[in-house]
């Protein structure tokens, strides 16, 4: 994501995330084998968005915050795939140091908002 076109709102931004993924996936040539790494990839990364989105609508603050560190913990998850497959599968693709250091600026922004919700 270009500088100028930064996302601030998370919610917005996991969503942007999530399509950069699954547009990463489908542009992608990998064996069948590496199938289940590049699926988890993609479920990991669109849950990001998917529990935020649910924490938001969430009915309690604990609601909120559960929902946000479940996000986190997908993000986290997702970094995992990320360096999985940028070390073992596509070891030239440009796009991953791309998605990483995004995933990386999600899960600060993350960690601050969980942060400081328990405050």
């Amino acid at each position: 994501m270009e500088a100028n076109k930064r996302i601030f709102d998370i919610k917005d931004r996991a969503f942007e995330f999530s399509k950069s993924i699954v547009l990463f996936v489908k542009d992608s040539s990998f064996e069948r084998i590496f199938h289940s790494v590049f699926d988890q990839l993609v479920r990991s990364a669109t849950s990001i968005g998917a529990n935020i989105t649910e924490g938001k609508a969430g009915s309690s603050k604990n609601d909120f915050l559960k929902f946000h560190i479940i996000a986190l913990k997908s993000a986290k998850e997702t970094e995992y795939w990320l360096k999985l497959i940028n070390e073992t599968i596509l070891t030239d693709s440009e796009k991953i140091p791309e998605l990483l250091k995004e995933t990386d600026e999600i899960i600060r922004i993350l960690v601050t908002i969980i942060v400081k919700s328990k405050n």
